[in-house]
């Protein structure tokens, strides 16, 4: 099962507990996740009376004396020093440390969100035949939830792993994509080859009297897809009415990882901003579809070198994909360096648990899943020098099997041996093939830049 939003929000929402993070196997590519029971500052669904209560424990406190109080005040407070502390102070510091800019624009957020509910038992997007196109199934229920009945459409082919070379035909891309994601993630080989086929099938057979809406967040999961999606409506434009919601924040959500997360009022909020997708956005997606399955990473390299103001999040998340190239020196991905450095730093400690701080710590645009991170692991355990090693019981789940560093992985981090050397399994970025038998794309540590390693020699 691809989890990619799932189980990262699942973090988010429990950060306090330490369980294995995990899913079952089969079903469809990406689970749905509700919000009940979430944390407010997770959901983003705020309403008016707890912030008030706590703004009032907390001027009721500063004024008994209590100094943490008086100094969360004091950073805080826009009148001065030198006149008595009033409510007001309370209520603006609260929602300072919310995230807002003050109490009267929490205030105005919250009455926006009352409304978009209020909205909820409408049909909002019924002036039009709508189709809402999604890179997984977590808003099939919320969406109807605020008001929302189109047609909802999954595609959630993950770009952000495996080979993405420019097919020679769109059959064969398929099955290539197909027979990757089925090996890597023990999928039923019949059965995702059926999945795939759909979701690309059902794509082209949106038609031109439909109302396209797209809901994408900021990761390289989401902006990949998104990437091939406008690519493949931008031969169809302005023939298919295109929107866009897409969003990297919201208000008051501390850490916000996707729209999985989101409580279906703030959804409803979303779907109030949505712009429409201009020729601008569209020759940028084709941009960075034709970079993203290039065979070399030169033109994904200067894409991600320049501004992309009519997506500004694409951009980043094309450099976060650029940075899964091999480091000169270490031979390693970002995401296979960074979980090589908390095992280095923690281990042996649980791989769930790796991958809950991998997350939540270290990872700066989070996009993986724990089976995509589990298919992450298997080359740095596997083959006559693996980095890793597994400590202890064999016969646990894997996410709660401990995860410990070897001799050479620590030489490896260090910079003393580079992975690649160890001729590991072929991976790819995009279209650029990375191996040890070749002479490998990698990022020249001091500029950051892609440039070829010389080949293998041993």
């Amino acid at each position: 099962m691809i989890d990619s939003h799932a189980l990262m929000i699942n973090c988010v929402q429990h950060i306090e507990c330490c369980c294995p993070v995990g899913g079952p196997q089969g079903g469809t590519m990406t689970p749905s996740v509700t919000v009940e029971g979430s944390e407010p500052l997770s959901n983003g669904r705020f309403r008016l009376d707890d912030p008030v209560e706590d703004a009032r424990r907390l001027f009721d406190t500063a004024r008994n004396g209590d100094g943490r109080a008086q100094a969360r005040l004091a950073l805080h407070r826009t009148s001065s020093a030198s006149t008595p502390l009033e409510m007001k102070d309370a209520l603006h510091t609260v929602a300072r440390e919310m995230g807002f800019t003050g109490w009267r624009s929490f205030e105005q957020y919250v009455a926006e969100l009352d409304a978009a509910e209020r909205r909820g038992g409408d049909l909002v997007d019924g002036e039009q035949s709508t189709v809402h196109i999604r890179c997984g199934d977590d808003l099939r229920e919320a969406l109807p939830r605020c008001g929302l009945h189109g047609r909802c459409l999954t595609f959630a082919d993950p770009f952000c792993v495996g080979p993405v070379q420019r097919p020679s035909s769109d059959d064969h891309f398929v099955e290539e994509r197909s027979r990757f994601l089925a090996e890597a993630l023990n999928l039923n080989p019949d059965q995702t080859l059926e999945r795939q086929r759909r979701e690309y099938r059902e794509l082209g057979e949106v038609g031109v009297e439909e109302r396209v809406v797209l809901w994408f967040e900021h990761d390289s999961y989401d902006q990949l897809i998104l990437a091939y999606v406008l690519d493949h409506f931008g031969r169809r434009w302005p023939r298919v009415r295109l929107e866009l919601v897409a969003t990297d924040a919201i208000p008051g959500v501390r850490r916000f990882v996707g729209l999985g997360q989101l409580a279906p009022e703030v959804l409803g909020w979303l779907w109030e901003r949505r712009k429409p997708v201009e020729e601008t956005l569209l020759v940028l997606g084709r941009r960075a579809w034709r970079s993203i399955s290039d065979e070399t990473p030169e033109a994904l390299d200067r894409l991600t070198q320049r501004n992309t103001p009519a997506l500004p999040m694409l951009g980043r998340a094309l450099r976060r994909h650029l940075l899964e190239l091999p480091d000169e020196e270490t031979g390693l991905g970002l995401s296979e360096q960074l979980i090589v450095q908390l095992v280095a730093e923690r281990g042996p400690k649980p791989a769930g648990e790796i991958f809950r701080d991998l997350m939540l710590e270290r990872e700066p645009l989070p996009y993986l899943g724990d089976s995509l991170f589990h298919w992450m692991l298997r080359p740095l355990l596997g083959g006559t020098s693996p980095v890793l090693r597994w400590h202890g019981d064999d016969d646990l789940p894997w996410q709660d099997r401990e995860l410990a560093i070897t001799d050479h992985g620590h030489a490896v981090l260090s910079g003393h041996q580079n992975w690649l050397d160890t001729h590991p399994p072929r991976r790819w970025v995009g279209g650029v093939p990375i191996d040890g038998d070749r002479q490998s794309w990698c990022l020249n540590k001091a500029n950051g830049r892609p440039q070829r390693r010389p080949a293998n020699s041993l």
